[in-house]
This record gives C-alpha cells, sequence and structure tokens, in this order.
C-alpha cells in the first residue's frame, strides 16, 4: 500500500464513521475553549471537564479572570497538572486578552502564541476548533496513532504536524485532528492497542507487522 492509498483508506474510514468529529473538551464561548486547551496540556479531557464548570462560575470571561488573583486561581485547578503554573498563565493571558484583544480571542494563529500558556499546540486546536483553520495538534495520540499506523515517519511532533499536512486535504485537517486523537484514545492505546476492534487493520503497519505477522 502507497503513502497516498493509506491516508486514503484512513480519512475514508473515518469520514464514514464519525463524519461530524467534535473536541471532547465541553466550553461554551471561545474564552472558554482556551482555558480548557490550557488546562488540558498534559492532563486528561475528563479532569478538565470536571474541573471547569466552578472555575467558569467564577470567572465567567476574561474581565474577571483578569482581576483575579493567583492563589484564587489555584484553589479552582488545584487537581489538574501543574496547576501552579497554569494559574499564572490563565491570569496571565487573560490580562493580555484585555490589554491587546479587548477581550476577545484572536484567531490567528501569531497572535495567539503571544499569549502566556499558548503554545503551538493550544493554537492549532483553538484555531482548528473555532474556525476550521487546518491546523494539526499534535498531541501524545496523534503523534503516536500517526506512526503506528504508517501515516508518518517522525521523530517529535513537529516532523508529525508537517508529514501529516503533507497529506491530508486542507478541508480534512480540522476533522482529522479530532479522527487520530479519538482512536488514539479508545482503540490505538499506548499500551494494549485494541487491534481486533479495529477497522484500520488493512491499512496499518502496526497491526500487518506486529498482530497479523506474528
Amino acid at each position: 500500500m502507497t503513502i497516498k492509498e493509506r491516508y486514503a483508506f484512513v480519512l475514508d474510514f473515518f469520514e464514514k464513521q464519525n463524519p461530524n468529529p467534535e473536541t471532547e473538551l465541553i466550553y461554551d464561548s471561545p474564552y472558554q475553549l482556551l482555558v480548557a486547551v490550557i488546562l488540558s496540556a498534559q492532563c486528561t479531557d475528563v479532569r478538565v471537564n470536571l474541573t471547569t464548570p466552578a472555575l467558569f462560575e467564577k470567572f465567567p470571561d476574561p474581565e474577571t479572570l483578569a482581576k483575579a488573583e493567583v492563589e484564587e486561581v489555584f484553589e479552582y485547578i488545584k487537581s489538574i497538572t501543574f496547576p501552579n503554573n497554569k494559574s499564572k498563565q490563565l491570569v496571565g493571558m487573560a490580562k493580555m486578552l484585555m490589554e491587546k484583544h479587548n477581550g476577545k480571542i484572536p484567531l490567528e494563529h501569531k497572535e495567539l502564541i503571544k499569549l502566556p500558556g499558548v503554545g503551538r499546540k493550544t493554537a492549532n486546536v483553538v484555531t482548528s476548533v473555532l474556525d476550521n483553520q487546518p491546523h494539526m495538534a499534535v498531541d501524545t495520540h496523534v503523534f503516536r496513532v500517526s506512526n503506528r499506523i504508517g501515516l508518518t515517519r517522525a521523530k517529535n511532533v513537529l516532523e508529525s504536524e508537517k508529514q501529516l499536512l503533507r497529506h491530508i486535504p486542507k478541508d480534512l485537517v480540522h476533522k482529522a485532528h479530532h479522527w487520530i486523537i479519538l482512536h488514539g484514545r479508545y482503540i490505538c492505546k499506548a499500551r494494549t492497542p485494541l487491534c481486533a476492534q479495529c477497522g484500520l487493520q488493512v491499512a496499518c503497519k502496526y497491526f500487518q507487522k506486529e498482530i497479523k505477522g506474528k
């Protein structure tokens, strides 16, 4: 199977199985999504979703968050990974939103990454989810699954991102981001991939070599 055929098979499978994939982070506004994505770094979406309702009730918008004390925010997110750093990042992000963007979330990648707590992956997620921009956020799931299937041969997340963008049609990138994450979360798990339940066996290099080959 050529790389072109592999991508075609995988994308067609996902499109048929889940034509309208969405993030599992729960949010009601661009501000809430940005906060949730910042909190999700090295943390599960499940944990973030358990934490954000009280946080958003207390700080419903950038204006209220910008006026908060870091210690106050910490109390709401202390069950999240790295709460000290993320508390500082959230307050700093909100202050910059108020000072530079009138409290609105910019959808330009170069502006987003200037915000505290917002790196390349976070900016990719936000612009992809909110505006369907063709940005591929590569987390541990995307990196692992893409290499396993044979969509990429990457040594790091940036290589993975570039290789995926080279082969995925622009109009499908925002969907593919979710497809691969969800596949990694529920089927192609890190330690024990559920290959018997996977519909990508024909196209998957890992399955062909490690499972079928043995």
